[in-house]
């Protein structure tokens, strides 16, 4: 609507009559008419935006509350994140081949097989030169990927075109300020390219790239491992001891942390984890005063 309303003069000419002098024509009654309307459209529209904005932050903060790292999916338009977003969920949301299919973000668990979780969160694609006004419209939805703990940017490897799909992703992040975020690289439709082959061969020389296919499951697994290292990489090491009694802390610190050692002694449970930083505040009480090093 912002871009349609100073576009309006040339669609009323056909209503304009022939008069002299100061008198206004009929298509220009028409087009104040039209800016008037168009404007209190907008107006609702951004007080509807700053509602959505308030319900979503919301959400994150009763997310907040339960320390299990969320991952955001970013990327191209059309680049099969919704599809993996499925394929590891089973969330059924929209994958069609067309441009914004997913407004909405949507967010769902994911347990792996070490029995590790995460959520995963999927976002609007972006396009080439996204106008200012609509990152503006989208700013409420993409607020999601700012609390994200780990970014994974889904590239459509087999498009003639990636890599500026992938420049004009990497635009969109930077303008929205998140790209201290840390980040994993997903190639996806690696089945559908000319040189899989290749690709995959370019691949494993990175340490931030994983080729899968959303659509048939390829890589998945490694996809997992990938994102498991990526956390490990953001927690924070500690040594706590964990009395009797707080058997669900235990059982959580096994959930969203990755336990490196247990040992059970008189007076509690002495974990030695990696965990959320959120977590990880949660625990002092039960920390240690002597913390070593996180181990090579």
């Amino acid at each position: 609507m912002e871009y349609q309303l100073p576009r309006l003069t040339k669609m009323w000419t056909h209503l304009e009559r022939q008069s002299g002098g100061q008198v206004k024509g009929m298509g220009e009654k028409q087009i104040e008419v039209d800016k008037r309307i168009l404007r209190t459209q907008i107006g609702v529209l951004k007080k509807e935006l700053e509602t959505v904005r308030k319900h979503r932050k919301q959400y994150r903060n009763r997310r907040t509350a339960v320390p299990v790292p969320v991952i955001s999916l970013v990327g191209y338009t059309n680049a099969g994140k919704s599809t993996l977003l499925n394929q590891l969920t089973g969330a059924n949301v929209l994958a069609e081949d067309q441009l914004f299919a997913t407004l909405d973000p949507t967010t769902r668990r994911v347990q792996m097989k070490n029995g590790k979780e995460f959520l995963l969160t999927d976002t609007v694609g972006f396009i080439q030169k996204l106008p200012t006004t609509l990152v503006a419209a989208f700013r409420a939805t993409l607020e999601e990927i700012s609390e994200s703990s780990l970014l994974v940017h889904v590239v459509d490897i087999s498009h003639p075109l990636a890599d500026q799909q992938i420049e004009a992703v990497e635009k969109v992040l930077s303008e929205l300020d998140v790209s201290a975020i840390p980040k994993l690289i997903v190639w996806n439709k690696v089945d559908k390219a000319s040189n899989p082959n290749e690709i995959k061969l370019e691949a494993a020389k990175r340490d931030d790239v994983v080729c899968i296919s959303a659509l048939t499951g390829e890589g998945l697994d490694d996809f997992c491992s990938a994102i498991q290292e990526k956390l490990k990489d953001i927690m924070v090491w500690i040594e706590a001891l964990v009395p009797f009694d707080k058997g669900e802390l235990l059982n959580t610190i096994h959930k969203v942390g990755m336990v490196e050692k247990t040992e059970y002694t008189e007076h509690g449970t002495m974990i030695k984890a990696h965990v959320p930083l959120r977590f990880a505040q949660l625990l002092t009480p039960f920390r240690q005063l002597s913390k070593s090093a996180a181990p090579v």
